[in-house]
């Protein structure tokens, strides 16, 4: 008789997650304000794409402070890939914080094994797709009337949904542009959908990391443009052979007086 020993996978969820940006601004009352209207917010959109039973029934759904994460039955992604973000967009149009600013919202959508608690790899990755500072900073650089939400879904999500063939009933594959995240340990193709983005018209550095910026270096006379900075330099002024400043590297002078020493030194 063997001795092997195994378990049933645990059941596939679709895992949605959302982040509000710029949370921390708000004041404690603003925050918890923003937290309700986020999970009304969602409630409305699932019922205007056809999932309210299904949002109702929803697994592990749970606060996170300056967002909400559940999971639904798999079936749906067609719907969540391509219809949720659309619906997202319509009401985040006419909905303001309590500061009367914009509301603006990160979505990340993932699919994989998970347990009734949403402990696992699955639920990590979700939010390193969440993560994602290219994704963060593209938020920002956007104006937030114009583009109140951006979705983020992982590859697994995006070749499940695409590949079947299934109608989304909104956003097709032309309007997700490749992402590879990076997020601590994690590593990942993923698929950006902006509402409203022809990525054929969008700058294709929109998704890349930042540069850093050049330090800017201190502004030089044009009578020392072009010298090492090593070089002595003397400036004149009024045309008089009159030494007003100089600057030197003094470490460079030592260097100097160092090649002397040795040169008198090989002399003697």
């Amino acid at each position: 008789m063997s001795g092997w020993k195994w378990e049933k996978l645990w059941p596939y969820q679709a895992v949605v997650a959302v982040d509000a940006r710029d949370f921390s601004s708000l004041p404690s009352r603003g925050m918890q304000q923003v937290n309700q209207d986020i999970r009304s917010l969602l409630s409305v959109a699932m019922s205007s794409i056809g999932l309210s039973s299904s949002w109702e029934q929803r697994s592990f759904g749970q606060h996170t402070g300056d967002g909400y994460v559940a999971g639904v039955d798999p079936e749906y992604l067609p719907a969540l890939v391509g219809c949720f973000p659309g619906a997202l967009y319509e009401l985040l149009c006419e909905h303001s914080r309590p500061d009367g600013h914009p509301l603006q919202l990160r979505v990340s959508v993932h699919v994989g094994p998970l347990p009734d608690s949403g402990l696992g790899v699955p639920m990590v990755e979700t939010h390193r797709l969440l993560d994602d500072e290219n994704l963060r900073r593209l938020l920002n650089r956007a104006n937030p009337r114009f583009t109140p939400v951006a979705m983020i879904i992982s590859e697994r999500a995006h070749e499940d949904v695409f590949s079947s063939g299934q109608p989304t009933g909104g956003a097709g594959p032309e309007e997700f542009e490749h992402h590879l995240v990076r997020v601590k340990a994690f590593e990942k193709s993923a698929w950006v959908h902006i509402p409203g983005l022809d990525w054929q018209l969008a700058d294709p550095k929109l998704l890349l990391p930042e540069l850093p910026t050049p330090q800017k270096t201190s502004s030089q006379s044009p009578s020392v443009a072009g010298k090492d900075s090593n070089d002595v330099v003397f400036n004149n002024h009024g045309g008089e052979n009159i030494a007003q400043g100089y600057r030197m590297n003094f470490q460079h002078f030592g260097n100097q007086v160092r090649n002397i020493d040795d040169l008198r030194g090989e002399r003697r």
